[in-house]
């Protein structure tokens, strides 16, 4: 039987196979099939390196509405598998746009997917947990699809971040335009090693604004080549996977923090230092991902409306006495956030970039400078 162009299957491990229409793209897209609550920011979510590897079901019922541009981008091109939404805006209103989403992913060769009941499947996951997934316009055969589905990596044990992270090391100082934006950008005072397993362009342009030139290096990389560069600030970005399937680069940060560099993590780069410290990671039943996620700092018991974006989380019950958790999630209480108690580290599960999302973690960034102002910069990592 001669495919349907335009039909599409989505099947899952478990068996399920929903129907529905390729607006964009056409043949096959293999992921973990997860969900994202939030209303705006689809550009921002579909170019998220953290994405990699996952087919992304977008909750909000019209997508697509207000186009792509190219300032909204996080990364160079989207980095999702590929995407699933209710219905795909037949037009783009917004005047910065300068694509339409179905045209932007068929440039990128993402296949997108609506006309598909995405209540039923965001019930589906939330019951049963993120499962894996293939989208088809070419096999319209639902059991054969549900043996790729099975057949199909995953993400526990993989390593992803050295797939999403640059190749070559590279130096930032663009402070950017939008959301977060001082007054005016502050003069380079500090150099920050930024170590890129899946990093967000709004991160660098956030410390750029703070007085930062960040030199970027890829999730390979060893402590001494970072070191090597005398930082003032360590900073270790989002990014896709299992953190427990790169225990390559958690040696690397070991390695790092030991030196007293002061330190900021999100979101991977948290699970990273978790590790790190001797702590341990899990799975998620079916994660994180929205821009509504409430969080409380347990400092100043104050609650944060955050952006998440993870699959996986620290074991609170496996850090070590040194470590203080001063964030948690106040729907499941997973980690949101450490400290060191002697060491200057600190890091959170969510994103303060806040692209897309809220702001009320922007003041994370302050925190990171403050550290570096206050911390005593030895010789062997000033800047030559």
């Amino acid at each position: 039987m001669k495919s349907d162009p335009k039909r599409a299957l989505i099947a899952l491990e478990d068996g399920t196979v929903f129907a529905g229409r390729a607006f964009a793209g056409a043949g096959e897209a293999f992921g973990e099939l997860v969900f994202n609550t939030s209303m705006t920011g689809y550009q921002e979510i579909l170019t998220d390196p953290s994405y990699h590897g996952q087919i992304v079901t977008l909750t909000y019922p019209l997508i697509g509405n207000y186009g792509v541009n190219v300032e909204d981008a996080e990364s160079a091109r989207p980095r999702a598998a590929g995407l699933i939404v209710g219905e795909c805006s037949r037009i783009a209103s917004n005047f910065r746009h300068t694509q339409t989403l179905p045209h932007y992913l068929a440039q990128h060769r993402i296949l997108g997917v609506d006309h598909v009941d995405t209540r039923a499947i965001t019930l589906h996951i939330r019951s049963l947990g993120a499962m894996k997934c293939v989208m088809s316009t070419v096999d319209p055969d639902p059991a054969s699809l549900v043996q790729k589905a099975k057949d199909s990596p995953g993400l526990v044990g993989r390593d992803l971040a050295t797939e999403v992270s640059t190749d070559q090391r590279l130096t930032w100082t663009d402070p950017g335009h939008g959301f977060g934006a001082p007054a005016a950008a502050a003069p380079p005072r500090f150099r920050v090693a930024a170590l890129d397993c899946g990093m967000k362009i709004n991160q660098l342009r956030l410390m750029a604004r703070r007085g930062c030139t960040i030199e970027v290096f890829p999730a390979a990389s060893t402590a001494d080549e970072i070191l090597g560069t005398r930082p003032d600030g360590f900073f270790i970005s989002n990014g896709p996977g299992d953190p427990a399937g790169v225990p390559q680069i958690v040696r690397t940060v070991a390695e790092v923090i030991a030196t007293g560099v002061p330190t900021f993590g999100i979101c991977f780069g948290h699970q990273l230092l978790g590790q790190a410290f001797g702590g341990r990671t899990f799975k998620l039943k079916f994660g994180h991902r929205g821009a509504n996620q409430p969080v409380m700092d347990l400092t100043t018991r104050r609650v944060e409306i955050t952006s998440q974006n993870h699959g996986f989380a620290v074991d609170l019950a496996s850090l070590p006495d040194e470590v203080e958790t001063t964030h948690i999630n106040l729907n499941d209480r997973t980690s949101e956030g450490l400290r060191h108690k002697t060491l200057p580290v600190f890091s959170v599960q969510y994103h303060p970039e806040a692209a897309p999302g809220p702001h009320d973690a922007a003041y994370l960034f302050d925190r990171f400078i403050t550290l570096m102002e206050q911390q005593p910069r030895p010789a062997t990592r000033r800047p030559a």
